[in-house]
């Protein structure tokens, strides 16, 4: 794991775990293993892998809807084991799904929440106005939540989330589901709310998405971390500025093989879901060469594909499978 994860000033960790550990009831592995995280005041932090990964139970854990089976969570200091009620008190939650309440409408799901939040009424209402502005959400005050489309209703609950100004703001999934104009306006509230000092922390499945957003993230896998650091320092441990994709029939092992030892500049050579990965300096002469070794180890072309590295080509590198939904 990267030193990116640690940070020697106490005031700048708003997040901390310490082996952290979630086993369920009936199950045999545990779906967060021994996790050690520090997230740092103002940074938009991300959690990146697959679904089941242990994404989501890391954020019911560090938001108290998850009790830990071991280990420790610390959020703004706060134990939030141990007090619960005050952690909750310094957190936002964005939760995967719905959780607006249909009984009222756009504006007293903002206003109510800043009343169980202890703001008086006229605070609360002014903090309503100002979300439904900020959120382009004013044109529909009055609408009834169900008129509301996936978009809208994910911006309300992240106005909602930050009305009572949390130290933290906990995002799981936010734009699973919405079309990608909606994705996009997402995007770009949360790089205001970053731009202003917000604490993130995100958990997501979509590589652009943490790419995109995240000064630092963690790709984890089966409830672990398997690299922490920034999107370009991941990108960078690949120790190659180009991925060629190679889709072929016939035996892709004995390629790789021949490749890996007859070609120059090969930095990396894998196989995933049926593609042969080569993570390559320059591009030069290699196309030729594996065209060539292709025609002697009898394996049939279909496509090759150049791109640069991804997070998903470090995850690739880190399990060998690809990071799917």
């Amino acid at each position: 794991m990267s030193s990116a994860g640690a940070d020697t000033d106490p005031a700048n960790i708003v997040i901390r775990t310490e082996q952290l550990t979630k086993v369920y009831p009936g199950m045999d592995v545990p779906a967060v293993d021994h996790l050690d995280l520090v997230v740092r005041r103002g940074e938009i932090f991300g959690l990146l892998g697959p679904n089941g990964a242990g994404k989501t139970t890391t954020a019911g854990m560090l938001t108290t809807r998850v009790i830990p089976t071991s280990g420790a969570a610390f959020v703004g200091g706060v134990d939030v084991v141990a007090h619960p009620a005050l952690a909750k008190q310094l957190i936002g939650v964005v939760p995967q799904q719905n959780t607006l309440d249909r009984s009222l409408n756009v504006r007293e799901n903002l206003y109510f929440h800043g009343r169980f939040f202890g703001m008086s009424a006229a605070v609360a209402r002014a903090a309503a106005d100002d979300m439904l502005e900020r959120f382009h959400l004013a044109r529909w005050a009055e609408a009834n939540i169900m008129a509301l489309s996936g978009g809208m209703a994910q911006r309300l609950m992240t106005a909602r989330a930050i009305l009572h100004r949390p130290a933290i703001l906990f995002l799981d999934e936010p734009t699973a589901g919405l079309d990608p104009q909606s994705r996009l306006a997402l995007w770009e509230i949360l790089g205001e709310l970053h731009s202003a000092g917000q604490t993130i922390l995100l958990t997501t499945h979509y590589m652009e998405e943490a790419d995109q957003l995240c000064d630092r993230l963690a790709i984890i896998d089966h409830g672990r971390v398997l690299a922490l650091d920034t999107p370009a320092r991941l990108k960078d441990t690949i120790g190659a500025e180009t991925i060629i994709s190679v889709a072929a029939d016939g035996d892709l092992e004995a390629l790789r093989t021949a490749v890996a030892a007859d070609v120059s500049g090969i930095e990396s050579a894998t196989i995933v879901d049926g593609a042969l990965k080569l993570g390559v300096h320059d591009v030069g002469g290699v196309l030729a060469d594996v065209v060539s070794l292709a025609t002697r180890t009898d394996v049939r072309l279909r496509d090759i594909s150049i791109e640069e590295p991804t997070l998903e080509t470090v995850f690739i590198g880190l399990t060998g499978r690809e990071l799917r939904d």
